[in-house]
């Protein structure tokens, strides 16, 4: 099946007791048993729901893998990646990175005796002098959060199958409509799916998809031993929003494109970040590896300090000003004091996380009122 007919068919079978053609929310926690054992697939819901197993499969048809996972966010998907890991192993990951996944890998996992390696990976062979016979994953973010750097993940992947390493690749910000990781070499693709996947900032969810049969049984005794699960009302409405995800990308990306091309020329804006510029760096990898550039946008103002940047930000009336990003509405977003405060000043500002810089959500608004808006807040 092509995209749009998985989005809205994979892993939605008709309700086999009344031939319902939604997926029923099972608002259930336990399940009858015939006798100790002796059970319809279904046990107890924090390991297995039939609302949550639709949309798993649905998820894994959408990046061409076997397996799916849904956690209750993008953090509990992270964290049952790292549980992988025993004391003394190492990671190799990139210095632009969600501000939730640098405070998890520094905060919490190097406390348990895990090394992280943060490298620019505009290069694939920039991984290689870090590599040792400790070295076990590699986690990467391709367009990165927040400035959009593009790595390539199947010259990466290349180098990871040849050094047994798990190669994990955060999807979120393409979505797998855009781009499709396992493809390229993946082992497992994670998505934080309370972005484009549920579209309507409505859902906090996470996910793993993977087609390596191993890794699916140690991921899934972590989430079941674990307990990072989504109930069945979650699920549904994730569901419900993978149905539209094709329609909403196409309008992401048209907007996107629209208004990256419009804030190139503006006299307020120093650098613009968006891969589909010629001139953004590993353009060409992204016009190889992904099928558009998406609604993902991120700027500095040119001489703004602190202040300046905050009333801009704070100017806006059709986007809003909040955290998350994916969702129908236009977002504003300021990184260094929102989504990556949790990381040192010095190191945000290395790759290029400034005061003055802010990361635009385009939602699927109408362009022309998105345009004045930018227009107004700018002046």
């Amino acid at each position: 099946m092509k995209f749009a007919t998985k989005a809205i068919h994979a892993g939605q079978e008709p309700d086999p007791t009344t031939g319902a053609v939604m997926t029923p929310i099972y608002q259930t926690s336990t399940y009858w048993q015939k006798s100790p054992g002796d059970n319809k697939g279904y046990e107890y819901s924090r390991g297995t729901n039939p609302t949550r197993k639709a949309l798993e499969d649905c998820l894994a048809a959408l990046e061409n893998a076997k397996y799916g996972l849904a956690f209750s966010s993008g953090m509990g998907a992270t964290d049952a990646v790292l549980k992988l890991l025993q004391p003394g192993d190492e990671v190799i990951t990139g210095n632009d990175l969600y501000g939730g996944s640098y405070r998890i890998f520094t905060k919490i996992y190097t406390k348990y005796g895990i090394k992280f390696h943060f490298l620019d990976l505009s290069k694939p062979e920039n991984i290689l002098p870090y590599i040792n016979d400790k070295t076990k994953l590699v986690w990467i973010e391709t367009p990165t959060n927040p400035t959009m750097q593009i790595i390539d993940i199947e010259g990466v992947a290349k180098i990871t199958k040849e050094k047994n390493l798990i190669l994990t690749v955060d999807n979120t910000f393409a979505s797998p409509y855009l781009q499709n990781p396992i493809d390229l070499g993946a082992d497992i693709v994670m998505h934080s799916v309370t972005k484009y996947i549920g579209g309507h900032s409505d859902v906090v969810m996470g996910a793993l998809v993977t087609n390596n049969e191993q890794l699916y049984k140690d991921l899934w005794f972590i989430y079941n031993a674990c307990g990072a699960t989504p109930g069945p009302q979650d699920a549904f409405l994730v569901l419900r929003g993978i149905k539209t995800l094709h329609l909403r990308m196409k309008a992401h990306c048209e907007n996107g494109e629209r208004i990256a091309h419009y804030l190139k020329k503006h006299p307020k804006v120093d650098k613009i970040y968006w891969p589909g510029f010629e001139d953004h760096p590993n353009h060409d990898v992204a016009k190889k590896q992904m099928r558009g550039f998406g609604g993902m946008i991120s700027i500095t103002l040119k001489g703004a300090d602190l202040q300046e940047t905050f009333r801009i930000s704070s100017s806006f009336k059709v986007f809003t000003l909040a955290e998350s990003l994916g969702g129908v509405e236009s977002l504003i977003n300021h990184p260094a004091t929102m989504t990556h405060g949790s990381i040192p000043k010095e190191e945000r500002e290395k790759v290029g996380v400034t005061d003055n810089l802010l990361r635009l959500s385009v939602g699927v608004e109408d362009i022309d009122d998105l345009l004045e808006d930018l227009e107004r807040a700018l002046a």
